[in-house]
């Protein structure tokens, strides 16, 4: 399980780190720059998060395919992939480059002075996505069939080649946010090549297997739907914030980007988790399926009470490395308990998810998430801002949700009938 979690922390902290050093360069641009990137930025991350079937669904069946000794065939799942990945991604950038100034003033409000800069941050942005979506598959794959190395180099190059580009295109070409967009578009698509690249390799045929493909929609739509509940709430939560001030929103955006972070860092566990109970269901251990489980959760929540130490101890000096403006940081700090008590709650509930993923278990996943944010956390953020709560209403609501999900993860993963979740 280490073997499998530690590249996959490495290869998932990359795009939030991306994020995190721009947020940091753009932050000591001022608080309006940092505004229109947390309103750019929340369109940029529904790329990643909203299409991580991609890597989340390949893997899984990918390691039912490796456990059962068919490793041709958990390579030909990351090869079709690939092609839908491609596919989405077209679509992605003509959709966002007709509607990004519309979809900038729908987060930011119709009358916000920063939804032009946002929309403009978005259209070169976007370009990135052929890469984002690449890695999302490649990464699926390589997991499946536990080949955990070459991601991490391809994901270390990326990032060393972002945090080369980033101050260069942002103050010494003085591109500001435009800056920060194109850097992150360059970096991204030369790690999809990378991953292309690894895939090609394998000699494996391209054509479509049309078997393949509907089991991967198959699961991509139920996954497609639980992202869509988990982005639909921080797209709530950002316009939510965004409505409250630019104080605001720019205190939401750091502690958006941490947020992620430590998800994405405590995720690690579930990526092994889906590997590991994918490639024992292929083999019918059914016990071996019940000790992961029970692994997977004590060092999720292990995980989570490091990672809200650190960030208790990290407190007084972390949101000044984002930003120097004052009427951001006291909102930071307001903020700060909701962030670090969340990562307790997400260790168990990232690593049950990951389970119930490994075992195909998705449409319960989907079920399960859209009745915590829809029942939960949406009326939460209404009266948020219908009664003035501010960004602790936001956050308080956030976490509630979290805690619904785990209540009823922990719930489905008690009995046996997901170990029979079909592909």
């Amino acid at each position: 399980m280490v073997g499998l979690a530690l590249p996959a922390l490495v290869v998932l902290a990359a795009e939030p780190m991306y994020v995190l050093v721009d947020t940091a360069l753009i932050g000591h641009l001022g608080a309006y720059p940092l505004a229109a990137l947390a309103v750019g930025g929340v369109v940029l991350s529904q790329v990643a998060g909203q299409f991580n079937f991609l890597a989340y669904g390949t893997t899984a069946r990918a390691a039912r395919h490796f456990g059962a000794g068919r490793r041709d065939l958990a390579v030909r799942e990351g090869a079709n992939a690939s092609v839908l990945a491609l596919l989405i991604s077209a679509a992605l950038i003509v959709l966002v480059e007709l509607f990004a100034p519309q979809i900038a003033r729908l987060i930011a409000g119709s009358g916000s002075p920063i939804a032009d800069d946002a929309a403009a941050w978005m259209r070169i942005a976007i370009l990135g996505a052929p890469g984002i979506l690449l890695s999302l598959a490649g990464n699926g794959w390589m997991r499946g069939i536990q080949r955990v190395r070459e991601p991490t180099v391809y994901v270390v190059i990326g990032f060393g080649i972002c945090l080369v580009l980033l101050p260069i295109f942002i103050y010494g070409f003085g591109w500001g946010l435009l800056g920060s967009a194109t850097a992150n578009a360059i970096a991204q698509n030369i790690v999809g090549v990378l991953f292309l690249r690894a895939l090609v390799r394998e000699r494996v045929s391209w054509r479509i297997d049309g078997a393949v493909m509907r089991g991967q929609l198959r699961s991509g739509r139920d996954l497609f739907i639980r992202t869509l509940a988990l982005q639909g709430s921080m797209i709530v939560a950002a316009a939510v914030a965004a409505r409250m001030g630019t104080a605001v929103i720019g205190a939401h955006q750091i502690g958006t980007q941490l947020q992620t972070l430590c998800a994405l860092a405590l995720d690690s566990v579930a990526i092994a988790a889906q590997a590991l109970i994918g490639e024992a269901l292929g083999r019918g251990d059914r016990e071996l399926v019940r000790r992961t489980t029970r692994l997977v959760a004590r060092v999720g929540f292990g995980a989570g009470v490091v990672l809200a130490a650190v960030l208790l101890v990290l407190r007084p000096w972390l949101p000044q490395v984002f930003t120097s403006d004052t009427a951001v940081l006291e909102q930071a700090a307001v903020m700060w308990l909701f962030l670090a008590g969340m990562q307790v709650i997400c260790g168990v509930l990232f690593a049950l998810d990951g389970v119930l993923m490994g075992a195909g278990d998705v449409a319960v996943l989907r079920t399960i998430t859209i009745v915590a944010h829809g029942a939960v956390y949406l009326p939460l953020a209404l009266l948020a801002y219908q009664l003035q709560w501010g960004i602790a209403g936001i956050w308080a609501g956030l976490a509630l949700s979290l805690a619904a999900r785990l209540a009823l993860g922990w719930w489905r993963v008690r009995g046996d009938r997901w170990m029979d979740a079909r592909l």
